[in-house]
């Protein structure tokens, strides 16, 4: 899926889509144009390093279409007989919405039930970074995480929980400053054992962890 979305290249990268290849201008550029196009002067005092900061942040915002999964686990598994639920919570993100290129934030709830082996606790946030550092939706970047947890740990079920604020929806739109997003992703046990489940969603819930 990662790779189909990849629209992030380096700056003057020529880019094959089917066709002809097309070569990219310098999204520095294309950031003087959008500003010109906003009645702006780029060249005035305030905003004639503007294109160029808005290249490198926006790069950084979405580095995450440049980084490998297996590279950032870096084989940091554990052979463990423990079987019960292993839970990192409140983990802090930014991400960039697709449909408008506002930020979304919040935090997101990981749990898994080990089969025969651990990740080290500090991987999960980078999993969290990896994918909400691309163009996302946020129903799309919960199952992504679940996704990639659930295929290089092989556990026996992983959840995922994030809840955000969408600045689209606080400063456009409905202008509704207080609405948080919640959403879910549940694999394996998490998806057919109501009990399992019913632990994770308790556990945030009340926080006891």
């Amino acid at each position: 899926m990662a790779s189909k979305r990849n629209g992030t290249r380096a700056t003057g990268e020529v880019l094959k889509k089917g066709g002809p290849e097309i070569e990219q201008p310098a999204l520095k550029e294309l950031v003087e144009k959008m500003l010109v196009s906003l009645g702006e002067d780029p060249s005035r005092e305030g905003l004639k390093g503007t294109p160029g900061r808005v290249e490198r942040s926006l790069r950084f915002l979405t580095s995450g279409y440049r980084q490998n999964i297996d590279r950032v686990l870096n084989d940091a598994f554990f052979t463990m007989t423990h079987e019960e639920m292993v839970i990192v919570k409140d983990i802090n993100f930014f991400s960039l919405c697709e449909h408008h290129l506002l930020p979304f934030f919040g935090k997101c709830h990981i749990a898994y039930l080990p089969s025969g082996k651990v990740v080290g606790l500090s991987k999960l946030p980078r999993v969290v970074e990896v994918y909400s550092r691309r163009l996302q939706l946020q129903e799309r970047l919960t199952c992504e995480i679940a996704e990639a947890i659930s295929e290089k740990v092989h556990p026996h079920g992983v959840g995922v929980v994030i809840e955000a604020q969408h600045l689209c929806m606080m400063m456009r739109g409905v202008e509704k400053q207080n609405a948080r997003t919640v959403t879910s992703a549940m694999l394996g046990v998490f998806k057919t054992d109501p009990k399992t489940r019913a632990e994770f969603l308790d556990l945030l819930r009340h926080d006891k962890v």
